[in-house]
């Protein structure tokens, strides 16, 4: 057994005991004493508090408030995870019971005065950029439990100034753009959704049966997002404008890179000033759009924002 390897299973090992004796590592790892010494100076670098009771009787104690999960990451992991954590400070609901600041100081404990000095002097020079969640999104962890256990669930929507009632098969969570998003099938008319979470104002279980097993939902949606009244566009953009698309976009929409970069995709009857809005972000980047019916509602958007400049 490599070093690594033994170090790995003496954490696991020992993170059950109170206390150990040098005797019980060599019997367990056929390893000699001097090994045995060296390997928990190692334990001890790793962070494992570990301390020697002197005396006849003497052996090693384990402390109490010990934490398993960072002891078994490299520091560079442990340093990674910690920022991870800090984007959720960006974040004004999770689909998770936590309170971030709580966290972060359980996170700190399991770290040596040193490793915290290191955190602190990379918080200044390390920026992570993340859109601002501030809408309560007061159900994401009903929504993510009604996935986990796949059981539908009847919402009240608040759309255009009106609460709307849906019974609803969730299977997808995201998040983008300072929101939450859950996508989902619409059970009456088989239709997928996709909800702003913020907006949704109560949620109930069913105990009915799931018509849809998740994961076919899931490599289906785009074909429950169709229907036959769907409208399918082409939208041809300059090749520099393909950020645009990869920094945001949606499920119904697809890339083709080639001689020409395009987007492809569908939408139904009620999206236009959606599928319009989206677009217009593009600006002049866009070189030609079809249907014709799509380039209308674009352009008339773009003559109300001129009308809008010349009257202000």
């Amino acid at each position: 057994m490599k070093k690594s390897e033994r170090l790995n299973h003496m954490i696991m090992y020992l993170n059950d005991l109170d206390y150990f004796n040098l005797s019980d590592l060599m019997n367990k790892y056929n390893i000699s004493k001097s090994t045995a010494l060296r390997d928990i100076s190692s334990l001890e670098e790793l962070g494992m508090p570990i301390y020697a009771e002197q005396g006849r009787y003497g052996r090693y104690v384990i402390l109490k408030n010990r934490l398993l999960s960072p002891i078994i990451f490299t520091i560079d992991e442990v340093y990674a995870l910690y920022f991870a954590m800090l984007t959720l400070k960006s974040y004004q609901s999770t689909p998770f019971h936590l309170s971030i600041d709580k966290l972060n100081e359980k996170f700190e404990n399991c770290l040596s005065v040193e490793q915290i000095k290191e955190i602190n002097k990379m918080k200044t020079v390390l920026e992570f950029e993340s859109s601002k969640h501030n809408n309560i999104s007061q159900f994401l962890d009903k929504i993510l439990e009604s996935i986990i256990n796949e059981v539908s669930c009847k919402i009240e929507y608040f759309k255009n100034s009106k609460h709307v009632d849906y019974h609803i098969q969730f299977f997808k969570i995201s998040s983008k753009f300072g929101q939450w998003y859950a996508n989902g099938i619409e059970l009456n008319s088989n239709k997928y959704k996709v909800f702003r979470c913020d907006k949704i104002t109560s949620l109930q279980f069913t105990n009915d049966r799931l018509e849809f097993p998740i994961e076919k939902v899931i490599n289906s949606s785009l074909e429950f997002y169709q229907s036959d009244k769907s409208i399918k566009f082409e939208v041809e953009i300059s090749d520099n404008a393909a950020d645009i698309f990869y920094k945001e976009h949606y499920p119904s929409m697809k890339i083709e890179l080639g001689k020409n970069t395009i987007i492809k995709g569908v939408y139904n009857i009620g999206e236009e000033d959606f599928i319009s809005n989206y677009f217009l972000r593009y600006g002049t980047y866009v070189k030609s759009v079809k249907p014709q019916s799509l380039k209308h509602i674009i352009y008339k958007k773009i003559k109300n924002i001129l009308n809008h400049y010349e009257e202000i």
